[in-house]
């Protein structure tokens, strides 16, 4: 669990207020290690409403805390950030693992969505979704 001087400081890194939602956001996102949904958000944190967290999420996209993560189910799931995201470039180049088993979704910063290039098309993003069973399940 990190210290709340150390979300303070991550907040204001990435030109964020720091208020009481935004850092009980934050350590729930970095406490859980994986994606989460705002549903789960809005689950576990009964403190705020859904527009409130609906508007935390957003200010952390817009300023590179966490990334959206495609997902096939329908249901959005947000990711933390690495430490190369910033306001005006997301570098999400990364492969996503989706359990079947757990429904978890980790961020694999360590594998990286290769590079696709088609004659005539300027492609802008590109999204890895590997489904199968995580190493905790798998066990």
């Amino acid at each position: 669990m990190l210290k709340y001087s150390a979300l303070k400081k991550l907040l204001k890194d990435h030109q964020l207020r720091v208020t009481d939602c935004r850092l009980d956001v934050l350590q729930l996102f970095k406490s859980r290690g994986h994606a989460l949904t705002s549903r789960y958000l809005e689950d576990e944190l009964t403190t705020y409403d859904r527009v409130t967290l609906f508007r935390t999420l957003n200010s952390f996209i817009e300023k590179g805390v966490v990334h959206k993560i495609p997902d096939d189910s329908g249901i959005a799931r947000y990711g933390i950030c690495g430490h190369s995201c910033a306001p005006a470039a997301h570098h999400h180049d990364h492969v996503h693992f989706k359990c079947s088993s757990c429904g978890h979704v980790d961020c694999l910063s360590d594998y990286t969505v290769p590079a696709v290039t088609i004659p005539g098309y300027l492609i802008q993003e590109s999204n890895m979704i590997l489904n199968g069973v995580c190493k905790s399940c798998n066990q």
